[in-house]
Parts: C-alpha cells; structure tokens; sequence
C-alpha cells in the first residue's frame, strides 16, 4: 500500500519505517526541515533500540522517503496517518493545534479517495473535528473516510511494540476503511478489535489512566510498607500471581512520567470534568503521583541535611539515570528533572550521569549545580551518596563494592529497587529503597 505519515515525532518515525519494512511504500512528512534532512541522509534522531538499522534497511531500498510537503504525501498515498504532537495546556486540555493543521494540509491536498487515520493521542471527538476541518476547505467532493487506530507503544520497545501488539484497535464507521486498515496490518496476525471512532479514541486514554492508576496504587502500598516493615516487592508480587490483576505496572517507585501517561490522565480527568462526570479515582491518582519525588527528596534531606534554608549546603549527590525510563534519550516529564531541581533548592551539587541522555538532559538542567560525567563510577566518586533514578541494566550491573569505595558516605537511595537489600549491606552500603525498611551494614 501507499502510505503518508505526517509527523516525523517518536510515534511517526516508528510507525512510518515499521510499515515501510513490512513492505509498503511510506513517505513521511514533517514541517521541521532539519529533522526531515536528518532522516534523508538515513540518521535517526531518536535513540530507540533496533529503529536506526530498519531506518537505514528501508531507506537504501527506497521504501520510505522523507519530505516537508504534506500535499506530496497526500496525493500519492492511499491512507493518512496523522502522527503529530499533542502536548498538554496548562488545564490539562489536550493542545490539537497540530491536529488541526495536519487536517487542514490534508484536506487542501486530496484527490481521490482516502483513509485519513488519527495515530495520534486524542481526546474523544477529536475525529469529528478532524472531519470538520477537512471538510471545511477541501477544493472537491472526493470521498475519504476517518479513522482512529491509536498506538500502545512503549518506549525503548517501541519497534517490538509496533511489531507485536497485544490488539489493533481499528474505530471507524466505514467497513470499507476497517477492510483496508485490517488488510494493512493483518501481517502482524495479531487480533483486531474494530469499533466506532469514539470508542476507539476512549480505550486509548482508558488504557493509559487505568495502567497510571495502578502505578499510583503500588506506589500507595509502598508508603504502607515502610510504615509497617512491609517488603512492597513481595506484595507486588503477591498482587500480580492473581490472574485478574496481573504483574505488570506493579513497580514500586518514583512514579509514572514521560511523553503519554502524565499528560493522557490530565486530558481524560479534564475531559470528565468538562463534561460533568468527574473522575475523582484519577484526581487521587495524580496526586500521589505529583508526591513521588517530594516524598523521596524529603527521605534524602532527612537523612544527609543539616539545619537551615539550604540543608543540604555542601553535599555532593549523585544522580544515576536522568531519562524518565531506561532505554531512551527522552527526558519528557523524567523524574531526574524534579529530584535535581528539589536537590539544588537544598544546597547540594549534583554530579550527574545517564547512558544515553547526557546531552537532552543538560539542555534542560543547565549547567548550574549540576556537572556531567562520561561513567557512572567517576559521577559517584567522592559523593555523599548515590541516587538511583533511571533503572537501567548498566546500573543493575554495578559493582558495589567499587560503588561503595568511591563514594565519601557509602549511602544510596534507590529510586527504583534496582537492588536486593542483601547485597547492598553486603558490600558495606546503607540502603534506602521504596517500600522497603532501610537497611544498614553491621560494622564489625
């Protein structure tokens, strides 16, 4: 088939190249001319695991090209995909200012008959605007047909994800066009469930509020298992052995962030609001997600800080892990921003190292208080202590005894239960973790 992609963001990329190498001719536009050069020459300007080689196989046998015109993308493809930006406003609403530009592009540019598909997250009845706007200026009676097929994509498994979907979720009035989406995906030989556009554009934030809820949860199970000398590994694990809860989503931590959960459970808890349904259960949600990191720093404060307005004056902290998960370069609403921020407030210096997220990192934190090392052991040398932030496995595969040799204080606070409490006391380091009581060595 023939396809257009517009927006060349993480979703867009993924799913312009996943397709591309399933063997349909993909163009994918982006107003953003240096991002659209960069794809050209066959570079890929996010980091996801196994995206730059499918990138790099498909562009050299000329099944994905890359342009700023919308209008060439249109005409030559049979189905639209609109892939573009939904950022939060500051109410929460969903901002679908791209939204409706992409619409307007693509009604300007039709000719024939056309499936235009919302990839991108969108409040309910955002397909009927999308319509509207089509409507609205296009120059001819051309048939087309509207669809939401809104994407589950994790990142850091993001090709995986696109690859092998636990369901493809096609909402659409036309069987026509749910014909023609299933014939699209059918490669995949994953199941279909096919609905109308409402329905379809609600299961996509109804899966990311519910999943959000039960981090939330766990993390409230937490606080009670420190209270109580509780081991939340051990009730999440109990939890998840019940086959109508599952495991997944039961990590005990700092709490959800990133590009979609943050701002999905804000726009569905806006939306309920606006429409007179309040949905109290995600009010309760974000805040205790919106307490994560404050309650952490607090925990860090408590234990390293003197009296005064700067109780940490003096310290020097290091933070392991500044993308908001392991796996990608991406630092939308990471937890590393706030603890930094919280840690600054308080007098400390950070000393500051990711794998992958250096540099999209320090051009958010700057460079005042906050220095950047090329290792994890050079960022916690001659530190206070280490703070685990991101869980990645470079991190799970420290070795403590040098961790502990390197630090001033061997003290860490772990973000993410990365560790057993066993072999961090093990390797002479006071352990402070969530959900767990805090453990420290014997000094013989």
């Amino acid at each position: 088939m023939n396809i257009c992609v517009i927006g060349c963001g993480y979703v867009g990329i993924v799913t312009g190249v996943v397709f591309s190498d399933l063997g349909n001719d993909v163009v994918c536009v982006d107003i953003n001319q240096k991002r659209i050069e960069t794809l050209q020459a066959g570079r890929c300007p996010i980091y996801e695991p196994g995206l730059p080689e499918l990138l790099e196989r498909n562009s050299r046998d000329g099944r994905i090209k890359f342009s700023t015109s919308t209008e060439m993308g249109v005409q030559s493809s049979e189905i639209i995909f609109i892939s573009v930006g939904t950022p939060p406003l500051e109410n929460g609403e969903t901002d679908l200012s791209q939204v409706k530009v992409a619409a307007t592009e693509i009604g300007k540019a039709i000719q024939g008959p056309k499936i235009v598909v919302n990839k991108s997250t969108v409040p309910v009845g955002t397909g009927d605007i999308v319509r509207k706007v089509i409507e609205s200026v296009r120059k001819n009676r051309d048939p087309f047909q509207m669809v939401s097929n809104p994407e589950f994509l994790r990142e850091g498994q993001a090709v995986w994800d696109t690859l092998h979907p636990d369901r493809i979720i096609i909402g659409t009035s036309s069987s026509e066009a749910a014909d023609r989406l299933c014939d699209l995906y059918r490669p995949l030989g994953r199941p279909f469930i096919i609905t109308d556009i409402h329905s379809a554009e609600m299961i996509k934030y109804a899966s990311n509020a519910f999943l959000a809820t039960k981090i939330s949860f766990i993390n409230a199970v937490a606080d009670l298992c420190e209270e109580v000398g509780g081991d939340v590994r051990d009730v999440a694990k109990g939890l998840g052995a019940d086959e109508r809860i599952g495991p997944a989503f039961l990590g005990a931590g700092l709490g959800y962030g990133g590009s979609c959960f943050p701002k999905d459970v804000d726009s569905l808890l806006h939306a309920s609001i606006q429409i007179g349904t309040p949905f109290g259960l995600l009010k309760e949600t974000t805040e205790k997600n919106a307490d994560r990191v404050p309650r952490f720093v607090r925990r860090i404060v408590d234990r390293l800080g003197d009296e005064g307005p700067k109780p940490l004056a003096g310290k020097k902290l290091s933070v392991l892990g500044l993308s908001f998960k392991a796996e990608t370069d991406d630092m939308r609403e990471a937890k590393s921003i706030e603890i930094c921020q919280l840690l600054r407030e308080a007098g400390a210096r950070i000393r500051a190292y990711d794998p992958i997220a250096i540099e999209n990192a320090r051009a958010i934190l700057g460079e005042d208080g906050v220095d950047y090392f090329p290792s994890a052991y050079e960022a916690v040398r001659e530190a206070d202590a280490a703070i685990i932030v991101t869980d990645w496995r470079e991190f799970i595969q420290l070795n403590l005894r040098r961790l502990a040799d390197s630090l001033s204080q061997p003290i860490i606070f772990d973000g993410r239960n990365i560790y057993s409490a066993e072999e961090v006391v093990a390797a002479g380091i006071e352990y402070h973790s969530i959900g767990r009581s805090t453990v420290v060595p014997t000094k013989i």
